[in-house]
Parts: structure tokens; sequence; C-alpha cells
């Protein structure tokens, strides 16, 4: 049983581990949740009903064509499905995923009083899915970050109501990037209630010049990542608010690999000096998920970054993910026990604010 569907010279069990075939306990913290009863809200809506010639016009019809044929009916399935979902999980020797909402249903958009019940949707019904399996799930929420004082309310509501332990949200809202002064409150509010801030881009701003090849995905979407951690960190925001939980999707874009032309901007240009440090030592105060597909680069995101600020992501359940996160981790011999322990799950234990119910007695060690 593959994971996700491959190319036809893709191995059919590449993608697939015994259950709990490894020595620590996992949590995957990119992992989506599709919420059915939203479409309806938003089908009749005129930028709903574009969508397609979107897709068509910044993705190509190659993509378009291979995603309404294959990709997403699979992935949809697996994220409306809780059977399919767990088994998949003991396959891929997941313990607890962390449930976000589908990129593909921010909705920013959206006017005010759909915004509100769209998100009201999608929250109450990723903290469900985590009440009918606390042991395997735990839940971020969403925002409508297109109303700042709205997502205020929001944020309070799914972490203090819902219980959930964060939120999901783009790289950019309608354009807007994160750092703009109108996010200020909502990152103070973040900061304040601690709780988690996982940033999952939706498409590129790159546009046309990236519709072939599904390079709007491959290339498109780690560099959203690369520039909405640039705004915050020489924005400021993790100046005024150091206590926020960012989570950055596809292993933080470009950014850390590419850190060093950051530093020496922020040397010897006044405009990007403004900031308390070099934004290398901002990466102490970002987590990045380990999708990053291969060995040598994630041990070159550990080198930069630290084994404590990385976690396990997977992408579930995309075709652009990748599901042998114990073989890639475990095939770092330079990576100790001890590290390993802590990217696959005690780091995300720790910033999700996990009960100690939710580990296995089998793991127990992993945390003490």
């Amino acid at each position: 049983m593959p994971i996700h569907t491959c190319r036809d010279d893709c191995a059919a069990d590449k993608h697939v581990q015994p259950m709990r075939a490894h020595r620590h306990f996992t949590v995957d913290l990119h992992a989506h949740l599709l919420t059915p009863a939203v479409e309806p809200l938003v089908a009749d809506c005129p930028q709903k009903k574009g969508e397609p010639a979107l897709m068509l016009r910044t993705q190509g019809a190659a993509s378009v064509a291979h995603n309404v044929r294959t990709m997403l009916p699979v992935a949809f399935r697996k994220m409306t499905s809780l059977d399919e979902r767990l088994r998949d999980m003991d396959a891929m020797g997941v313990d607890v995923q962390a449930l976000s909402p589908s990129p593909s249903q921010y909705y920013y958009w959206a006017e005010h009083d759909l915004a509100r019940e769209i998100v009201r949707v999608q929250n109450e019904h990723v903290a469900a899915t985590c009440a009918a399996h606390p042991e395997r799930f735990v839940g971020l929420g969403t925002v409508a970050l297109q109303y700042p004082e709205l997502s205020d309310e929001q944020l309070t509501d799914a972490v203090k109501t819902l219980g959930l332990r964060g939120v999901e949200i783009s790289t950019a809202v309608n354009g807007v990037d994160l750092a703009d002064a109108k996010f200020e409150k909502f990152w103070a509010k973040a900061d304040e209630l601690g709780c988690v801030v996982f940033i999952h881009p939706l498409g590129t701003s790159l546009g046309e010049r990236v519709n072939q090849f599904y390079l709007a995905n491959i290339i498109g979407q780690p560099l959203e990542t690369t520039v909405a951690l640039s705004n915050l960190i020489f924005g400021g925001v993790l100046d005024r608010h150091p206590g926020v939980k960012i989570v950055a999707a596809h292993g933080g874009g470009y950014l850390p690999a590419y850190i060093g032309r950051s530093d020496h901007g922020y040397n010897v240009r006044p405009e990007a000096g403004g900031i308390r440090k070099k934004p290398s030592e901002y990466l102490k105060q970002i987590y990045f998920d380990s999708l990053v597909y291969a060995p040598g680069q994630l041990r070159m995101l550990i080198a930069q970054v630290g084994a404590s600020q990385i976690v396990v992501g997977t992408d579930y359940a995309f075709d652009m993910g990748d599901y042998d996160v114990h073989e890639m981790i475990e095939s770092l011999a330079d990576v100790s026990p001890e590290e390993s322990a802590m990217i696959l799950g005690g780091n995300a234990r720790r910033i999700l604010g996990m009960e100690p119910n939710q580990c296995p007695l089998e793991y127990k060690t992993s945390f003490e």
C-alpha cells in the first residue's frame, strides 16, 4: 500500500514501514485534514468558481490534469477517511499527527461573515477529530488573517475553547506579508498564548513563470516560505515577540541553506540592519520541519539550526510529501540517538504541549 501516488517506476512498497519498527516516539507536525463541510459555504463565490482557470494559468495544463486525475482524488480521500489515515500512520511509524487544515481551504478572500463561518467549521472539525482519537491526534486550527480583529478572537477561541495547540497560516495574506503592521496583534496574541504558528504556503507569487513541470510547487512554495521568514526576521517580528513558536514547512524553504547572504546583507546594508542580531541567530527561534527529502540536506539543516529546532513533517497526504522519516534520520550516522528522539517526537511534544498520556510507555525514556 503506497502512501501517495507515484510515477509508474516507483516501487509500491517504498513508502511503507512496519508498524512501530522504530525506537522513538514520533509526531508528524505537517499533516493535513480536509473539512468537506466548508465547500458548500464557498461553492457559489466567484473566487471559488474561478479556481480552475487560476490553476490552469499558474500551474499549467499538464499539472492540473495530473492533479485532477490522480493526485487530488487520493489526497482528498486520505484527508477525509480516519480509518485510512490511522492505517497510514501505523505504516509510516507515526504515533501522533498534528492535524492542520488543507491549505486549499484558507479562503482568505472570503468576506467577514463568511470568513468567520469558514474558520468556525474548520476548527470545530479539527477539534472533533482529535477528540475522537486523543491518543493519535492533536490539532492546529486556522484564522481569518484578512480580518486582524477577527483573527485575534479566533486564535483565542481555537486555543482556549477548542483546545487546539495553535494555527496554520499561509506565507502571505492577499499579497500582504506576515510582517505587516496589520498582523501585529496576531503575533502578540500568539506570543501571549504560547501556541504554535505553522507557516505553510499556498501557491506562489511567481505566477506564470513557473507554470510548467510543477515548478509552482517544487520551487515556488519553498520560495514563499523563504520570503515569509525573511520578512519576519528583518521586519523585527521575532524581536518584538520572541516567544512565538513558529514552525516553517518544507524545511524553511531556502533560507537555512543560504542564511550567510542574509547575514552579509545585515552587515553591509543599513536598511537591513534594524534588527537586534544577525539573521542567522533568529533561526534558533524558529522550528523547521524535516521535509527536505535528502539525508544530506537534513544533515545541513541540523548543522545550521540545531537538532532542537527540527520536527518531523511528512506533508500527508500529498504526493510532494516524504513518508520515510525514520529511514532518513537513521541514515545520518552523526546524529545521536538523543538527537533522533528530539527530532522524531521530543521537540514537537514540547512545543505542542502534549500530555504524558500521549506518549506510550515504551517511549517514556525519550522524554526523561
